[in-house]
């Protein structure tokens, strides 16, 4: 059996999801979150581009599942107002195995992008989200 078969998590939101269970999983994204908020500064800083791609290589679903997105989003935005560029445009490419819970990613983006709205008001680039299934260990 190959560990794409056997490596899931359990979908939804009820009480055994890895939605309601990922609380290391964001420890670990606190604990790194200012590496790479400074590595996506100095991109945007060497290259100045009108469009930014983001890859989540295993994004799984649940409050994890964006949270790392909306902080380079945002960090990205506060670069562009200080400096007076317009925010790029940004694609967010959202990768995990299969049997991931895209549908749960995708019904909660509406939401997501009303709060980076709330928090940032409405001048940041337009988000693009598109999520593609599959392992990025093999071939």
């Amino acid at each position: 059996m190959e560990v794409i078969e056997v490596l899931h998590m359990n979908g939804g939101i009820g009480d055994a999801s890895y939605a309601n269970n990922s609380l290391v999983q964001q420890k670990v994204l606190s604990i790194t979150e200012p590496i790479t908020k400074e590595a996506i500064i100095d991109l945007y800083c060497s290259t100045f581009p009108k469009s930014l791609s983001i890859a989540d290589l295993g994004c799984s679903s649940g409050p994890n599942t964006l949270l790392v997105v909306s902080e380079l989003i945002k960090a990205v935005d506060k670069l562009c107002r200080k400096m007076g560029n317009h925010s790029p445009e940004f694609q967010i490419f959202l990768n995990d195995l299969p049997g991931n819970d895209f549908n749960t990613i995708f019904r909660s983006l509406p939401r997501f992008q009303g709060k980076l709205t709330e928090q940032m008001g409405s001048g940041y680039g337009p988000c693009f989200f598109s999520g593609v299934p599959g392992s990025f260990y093999g071939n």
